[in-house]
């Protein structure tokens, strides 16, 4: 029985080109692995914070209390700095004199919408390169492949009589790209949509959050302004 070719024996007879493909992919999926690592554990940390923050505000502490233990910190999650920014614009309109509840309304409402873009970016942090990543790779393995292909049937027209051995180990060599890119594509796939899917769950609770706190603040400032 012929000896079979091993994997890294296809790897390493393979054109330049085709090795250069390989590499890439290879690179990629290191590199979407980690990411995908990353955020999955970053992701969990942001809804134990939602959980633990919502369990405070929700616990009938003064919310002055709140936001000055707040602000000593430096490590702020997403859904704090959504209560800070509001709350601050809360606070530095409603002090001055002949403050208007829509003035008022409209500082507190910028201030959460800042936060929240901010923490929309971070928590779709990495994300577009696991979409980069799960697009691209098949056609960049395929592109590997069709090259691996096209240099088999090249060396064809140096034999006087073609055999299937003889072209197997260059087609073999070629289909490994496809292979890896597909390796490198699915998870970052599978990754993409999943975490796409969480911070969208976050988002929602973090802007459920961000309107009971504008309803809040709208009656105490509404409280305020009228206060002969």
């Amino acid at each position: 029985m012929p000896e079979q070719i091993s994997i890294f024996e296809l790897v390493a007879n393979a054109s330049l080109l085709v090795q250069l493909v390989m590499a890439l992919l290879a690179l990629a999926s290191v590199a979407s692995w980690m990411m995908i690592f990353q955020r999955w554990f970053f992701l969990r940390r942001v809804a134990n914070e939602v959980d633990q923050f919502e369990d405070d505000f929700w616990s009938g502490m003064d919310l002055r209390e709140l936001h000055t233990e707040l602000e000593s910190r430096d490590d702020l999650s997403g859904i704090e700095l959504v209560f800070v920014g509001g709350f601050k614009e809360f606070l530095r309109l409603s002090e001055q004199p002949g403050a208007e509840l829509d003035s008022i309304m409209q500082g507190v409402q910028r201030g959460i919408r800042v936060a929240l873009n901010q923490e929309e970016v971070r928590l779709g942090t990495h994300l577009a390169f696991l979409a980069t990543v799960g697009s691209t790779s098949p056609y960049v393995g395929l592109f590997g492949t069709v090259w691996g292909i096209m240099n088999s049937f090249r060396s064809l027209a140096n034999m006087s009589q073609a055999t299937l051995a003889s072209v197997a180990p260059g087609i073999s060599e070629a289909l490994v790209a496809t292979a890896m890119g597909l390796f490198a594509a699915i998870p970052a796939v599978i990754g993409y949509n999943r975490f796409s899917a969480r911070v969208e769950e976050l988002m929602k609770r973090i802007e459920a959050f961000s309107d009971e706190l504008t309803s809040i603040l709208h009656r105490a400032a509404q409280a305020q302004v009228t206060r002969p």
